[in-house]
């Protein structure tokens, strides 16, 4: 069985990956700094589900600190899955410098671990906005991504030259999986499909910037979960979207978490946020030949899903900070 570092262990993307491996039998080596760029509750309610397994280990350190090089346990790894990331789009514009810290100088951090303890793999979440605002439909990899329209966008882009460089100098095996709106249980309350399941239910107004045409390929947790695992393979240097098959409006999706909780939304439409992209929808092809990749759960079945969970955990996930 394997042993694998992975940043961001108390985050969205990082707990499920992390149970998933687990699950295998793989050992895992847990970093996250538990931040509060949202709701530090929902870190906690992951971590303490991580904490039950034998296999898990868990370091509360900040990435984007030079001395982290140091504080990390000296042991064998297999790969180093960095998951750890300011994420949002919005939020970057507010605070740009913390941004290039964790996503840049942190993926540097865990590069230069990856180099001087000969961990011979990378794996690296990039995100779906570095392809800017011309990015055809669906959005292959090799859409142009030097134009970013926000910082965050700008880091998770600054991230991957990073990764490419530490390739071909020191020969690390390195994987971008390029994320495409990630939801499910447990999610970022800041994202808009968890803001919507606890407005709706709770009775409370939710706002819309734009007109609620703008799409997403929203992609359910577990098929990113699998996909980043998949991505633990040799590849050399490979950049991988992992996206949704299906792309749905904003206004749409609403139907849809109203359909599924009973209850209609109240919405107040706001302007559309300049930093916003007006469409996301992935092209996974390279995926499911690179891979073997592509997305099972349907945005149907997997927005009933989050509903579930959000009325099972409704007793303390209804006072959840969304900001």
């Amino acid at each position: 069985m394997a042993r694998y570092l992975i940043t961001g262990a108390a985050g969205f993307i990082g707990g499920r990956v992390a149970e998933l491996l687990m699950a295998e039998g793989h050992s895992i080596v847990g970093i996250d700094n538990m931040n509060d760029s949202y709701d530090v509750r929902m870190k906690e309610h992951r971590l303490k589900k991580l904490q039950t397994d034998a296999k898990f280990s868990f370091h509360r350190l900040d990435i984007s600190e030079r001395k982290v090089i140091d504080q990390i346990p000296d042991e064998p790894m297999d790969a180093v899955i960095n998951l750890a990331a300011r994420a949002g789009v919005r939020d970057s514009v507010l605070d740009p410098w913390i941004y290039v810290d964790s996503n840049m100088t942190g993926t540097l951090n865990m590069l230069e671990l990856c180099r001087q303890r000969n961990v011979p793999k990378f794996v690296l979440a990039s995100t779906s906005s570095i392809y800017g605002a011309e990015a055809p439909l669906p959005t292959p990899e090799s859409a142009e991504s030097n134009r970013p329209l926000q910082p965050y966008a700008a880091s998770k882009k600054g991230a991957e030259t990073l990764a490419h460089s530490y390739h071909f100098l020191h020969d690390i095996d390195v994987t971008v999986v390029v994320y495409f709106t990630v939801y499910g249980p447990s999610g970022r309350p800041n994202m808009s499909m968890f803001r919507f399941v606890q407005a709706i239910s709770e009775g409370r107004p939710i706002q819309v910037f734009g007109d609620g045409e703008q799409t997403r390929g929203f992609t359910y947790i577990d098929d990113i979960a699998r996909g980043t695992i998949l991505a633990l393979k040799p590849l050399g240097y490979e950049v991988v979207n992992l996206g949704g098959h299906e792309s749905i409006s904003i206004n749409a999706l609403i139907r849809l978490i109203e359909e599924a909780l009973g209850k209609k939304a109240i919405i107040e439409y706001k302007p559309m946020d300049p930093a916003d992209m007006l469409a996301s929808w992935a092209d996974v092809s390279k995926a499911i030949k690179t891979l073997d990749w592509q997305p099972q759960v349907g945005i149907r079945e997997g927005v009933q899903r989050l509903v579930d969970w959000y009325l099972a955990e409704r007793e303390w996930a209804k006072d959840i900070r969304i900001g």
